[in-house]
């Protein structure tokens, strides 16, 4: 049985991976930090809970002992993530971004991302077949970005973190298959909902990255359509 740890999966994005992976027939955690809405997701989805705010220290160690307890982890979505707007969900861009706000996206998006990572590699070290999954951003890919109309400063910067981290992991760990995705323009709440994709729509490349077998590729950057320009 292959057992998949997705972070923020109480909803959007998260919530539609852990259903059609365990659809798939994955034993899955809903790592939320929230404990209602994690409980709730997960009884609705039908698998398994596991509190996990991604920017405490104690409450990842505590979910990867909970998670080794029951068995291990073959395969780590991360999922998590925060994009600060306005309360009109007005994106920010550089005249209005403070070190503030950028510490508190980096927080979550990217330490976030690196500490769940590094607590649960011992567990994916321990797997036939360890994948690791980071959902970034088309606001990524630099290449992208530079032609695109998007103000934005901390959220785009946040996921070309990830997307390095995502290189760098992968070749220190040439045994595991640890991948970037790029999810498409989702509605989710992330965005207010504005997205022009289904939550369907946008976690198919994410579930399909997290089935890749141990000759698929790793250190990529993928969208549904295929590889995304740096």
């Amino acid at each position: 049985m292959t057992t998949t740890l997705i972070t923020g999966a109480n909803k959007g994005l998260g919530f539609e991976t852990a259903r059609q992976l365990s659809a798939a027939g994955h034993t899955v955690y809903v790592g939320s930090r929230d404990a209602e809405r994690g409980r709730r997701a997960a009884e609705r989805l039908g698998v398994r809970w596991v509190p996990l705010d991604i920017t405490d220290d104690a409450s990842v160690e505590a979910a990867a002992k909970t998670i080794e307890a029951d068995g291990g982890l073959d395969i780590l979505v991360n999922n998590a993530g925060v994009e600060e707007r306005t309360p009109d969900m007005s994106v920010l861009g550089p005249s209005e971004i403070t070190v503030d706000i950028m510490r508190k996206t980096f927080e979550t998006n990217v330490f976030g991302l690196v500490r769940v990572t590094n607590a649960f590699l011992p567990l994916l070290g321990r797997s036939a077949a360890p994948v690791v999954v980071n959902v970034s951003s088309g606001l990524g890919s630099l290449t992208q970005t530079a032609a695109y109309p998007y103000p934005g400063v901390a959220y785009p910067a946040s996921k070309a973190a990830v997307n390095m981290i995502t290189v760098q992991y992968a070749k220190a760990f040439p045994n595991m298959r640890i991948n970037a995705v790029d999810p498409g323009f989702t509605a989710t709440d992330l965005n207010g909902r504005a997205g022009t994709q289904t939550v369907e729509e946008g976690a198919e490349i994410i579930v399909r990255m997290a089935q890749v077998g141990a000759d698929g590729p790793t250190g990529g950057y993928f969208a549904a359509s295929g590889p995304v320009a740096w």
